[in-house]
């Protein structure tokens, strides 16, 4: 299915009126779609798969922004780490260690989430709350022997249970908006937690009822994933 005009229209004005940045996640989908996404003005697309994405950055604008949504392995971060936008799913120390890492190789800052486990599914990736203060308090604290010279940490990001439930849903993502507002008060060179990434296209409007300001959207721009 070809992208959908119309819905992204009526999409964008509904976000606008929130603040709510949309990514379009056009993961499986051909370039033919993001194309013409492109050409109704998208320019931040999210996809999930390291090579799908490498192999889309190469062969479509440069002025599109990437966003890395997926769950990214350590040994693949070398790829996207020269042109990736923000990656949404930072989810475990080591990760971290290896964007800096590969961010030290060519010299480029690269913009991180840092993706917390709010979901009942155990399937989900993500730091708790005790793991997320720790990990502030070693590499971003100004007195820190440990410094991320390559990191900048954004925000945070978080995937809710994936129910109809919108008792669990109100609860999960207001409970990362908490976590959220406890940590902007902390800013440091490398971390200014400006953004909280939550919701999708089941679940957008509770989660910025709930404090999110950027979405993920896919199947509601792009019709069911093939």
């Amino acid at each position: 299915m070809p992208f959908l005009k119309e819905r992204y229209f009526n999409l964008q004005q509904e976000l606008n009126s929130s603040q709510t940045q949309l990514i379009a996640v056009s993961k499986t989908k051909p370039i033919e779609d993001i194309l013409e996404a492109y050409a109704s003005g998208v320019r931040d697309f999210g996809e999930n798969y390291v090579q799908e994405l490498v192999d889309k950055q190469s062969g479509l604008p440069s002025d599109i922004h990437w966003h890395f949504i997926g769950h990214l392995q350590t040994n693949k971060v070398k790829y996207i780490a020269p042109f990736v936008f923000l990656i949404h799913g930072v989810d475990s120390e080591k990760l971290l260690l290896e964007i800096n890492k590969q961010g030290s190789k060519i010299g480029r800052k690269i913009d991180c989430l840092l993706q917390m486990h709010i979901a009942k599914e155990e399937t989900k990736f993500g730091f708790n709350e005790e793991e997320l203060s720790a990990l502030i308090d070693k590499y971003f604290n100004p007195i820190s022997n440990i410094k991320l010279d390559f990191i900048n940490i954004k925000g945070l990001m978080g995937m809710a249970t994936f129910t109809e439930d919108t008792t669990i849903l109100e609860s999960e993502f207001s409970y990362l908006n908490s976590i959220f507002k406890s940590i902007q008060s902390f800013t440091s060179s490398n971390f200014n937690p400006s953004i909280l990434s939550m919701g999708m296209s089941s679940d957008y409007p509770i989660a910025i009822k709930n404090g999110s300001n950027m979405v993920r959207i896919g199947s509601l721009l792009f019709g069911k994933r093939n």
